[in-house]
């Protein structure tokens, strides 16, 4: 009886040695912090996609905002000369500019919708690129695991600068 005792007891205490083997193993396992964001908007890609952007849409959006002043600029003189004309040029310049806000309308959610189609299609592509930066880095130094983003990390975790520089970025 008692040498089943001790058997079972030396059965629990192997069963207990080749369950805490796995957790022995990942605790030597090295983990890095990448904050992802910070490296996206460091990176030469990103601002190169930003600069970009910014030519593919600036003549647009300075065009749309031209567009508005002239159109405020007439509501304004409509305003001040109603009473000084005929009642059907009232109306047809009150259609005009009903039309006339309606086209600006329009034209204003085109471009935002155009411009954030774009910027997506752009910072997509970046992203990627930031992605195989960090898998390179991780694998280039060992790492088992990349967290993105984390609340907190210890700075001695962070590759965050060694991935703007896989990018061909300073940081």
């Amino acid at each position: 009886m008692i040498q089943h005792r001790i058997l079972a007891t030396l059965a629990t205490c192997a069963a207990l040695a080749l369950a805490a083997a796995p957790t022995m193993a990942q605790a030597q396992s090295k983990v890095a912090a990448v904050r992802f964001d910070d490296a996206v908007r460091a990176s030469p890609q990103y601002k190169q996609a930003d600069a970009k952007m910014t030519a593919e849409f600036s003549k647009r959006k300075s065009d749309l905002e031209a567009q508005s002043k002239q159109f405020e600029s007439d509501v304004e003189k409509f305003k001040r000369d109603r009473v000084t004309i005929s009642p059907d040029a009232q109306a047809k310049t009150e259609k005009d500019l009903a039309a006339r806000q309606v086209d600006l309308t329009q034209a204003g959610r085109k471009f935002q919708e155009d411009a954030q189609t774009r910027q997506r299609e752009l910072t997509n592509d970046v992203v990627g690129k930031v992605r195989d930066a960090v898998v390179a880095v991780a694998k280039e130094k060992g790492y088992d695991m990349v967290i993105a983003d984390p609340v907190y990390s210890a700075t001695t975790l962070d590759i965050t600068d060694e991935v703007v520089k896989k990018l061909g970025g300073a940081k």
